[in-house]
């Protein structure tokens, strides 16, 4: 029996109509949440996802403040920039949208967002909070696979769960939710370094595959009726593709369907879900600052 496909679409819809009607209360207030987003360069990918970012807080009701800077813009420039957002009473949400070029430190950036506007979660103050369980703006993708696993009542209690990746943007931070005394998974994060990565992912109740490395989760991989979460989304080049590349994520998708018991197709998977989370964050933040008046 083909598995069944998991619906990142819908449940992030879901999640976007609860932000626009907190929106909606805020704005009766004269609160308009807003996210700033700094680009810097043209990596498409990024281009493309600022510009759905953008079109979600339109929809939700939100501002989104665009700030693109050419690719070798001075550190210290970008920095200003920060710091003048953190001072800004009107801007909830700073996005710093990553990659960064290479010369500029992305560590220094993340931690000069003030923590109570880091709608994506990766300032060392929200990591902590988030390690230690408390409250804090989870990373809008780990955040919206838990979502995602919750909503479908997914058994998490005891589950074997193996991450196949180790970035501080999804690997690390899914490995700590799923650990939480909240969740109570038994978590194996895998890597490069990983000897043997089919042993691991043969024995797990749910793969998270969250490596950037395409169709590296192939179906002698899986188990029977395992759930897979694809968290890849990698551009593999193809002529006959009407943009040139085909999209496809880190699950060999149609061989390891036909065998595990639930998975995220890619796109329409993790993604919408992505979105979704930093859209519910960013309302957060600003009810938080409202609240703070």
């Amino acid at each position: 029996m083909p598995a069944v496909i998991i619906d990142g679409k819908k449940t992030g819809e879901k999640i976007r109509e609860d932000a626009k009607r907190r929106t909606a209360a805020l704005r009766e207030k004269g609160v308009v949440p807003c996210l700033a987003v700094i680009l810097a360069g043209e990596d498409p990918a990024s281009l493309s996802y600022v510009g759905a970012k953008g079109k979600a807080l339109a929809q939700a009701g939100m501002e989104s403040r665009d700030f693109r800077l050419p690719a070798d813009v001075p550190e210290a420039e970008l920095l200003a920039l920060i710091a003048k957002l953190n001072a800004d009473d009107t801007v909830h949400g700073i996005l710093v949208q990553l990659p960064l070029p290479g010369h500029i430190d992305e560590g220094r950036v993340i931690t000069a967002v003030d923590p109570a506007k880091d709608v994506d979660g990766f300032h060392p103050v929200s990591v902590g909070n988030m390690v230690m369980g408390k409250p804090s703006f989870i990373p809008c993708t780990p955040h919206g696979v838990m979502v995602l696993l919750r909503e479908l009542g997914i058994p998490l209690s005891g589950a074997h769960a193996v991450v196949v990746g180790r970035s501080n943007i999804v690997g690390k931070p899914l490995a700590n939710l799923l650990s939480g005394k909240s969740v109570n998974a038994t978590v194996t994060l895998c890597h490069t370094g990983t000897r043997d990565l089919a042993h691991h992912t043969r024995q797990a109740d749910i793969i998270i595959a969250a490596a950037g490395k395409p169709e590296l989760i192939r179906a002698e991989m899986v188990r029977p009726g395992a759930v897979v979460i694809d968290v890849g989304v990698n551009r593999v080049k193809d002529p006959s593709a009407k943009k040139g590349y085909l999209l496809c994520g880190d699950v060999d998708y149609d061989l390891v369907a036909a065998k595990a018991g639930y998975i995220t197709p890619v796109p329409g998977g993790v993604g919408p879900m992505t979105i979704a989370m930093l859209i519910q964050n960013t309302v957060q933040a600003a009810e938080a600052a409202n609240n703070d008046k």
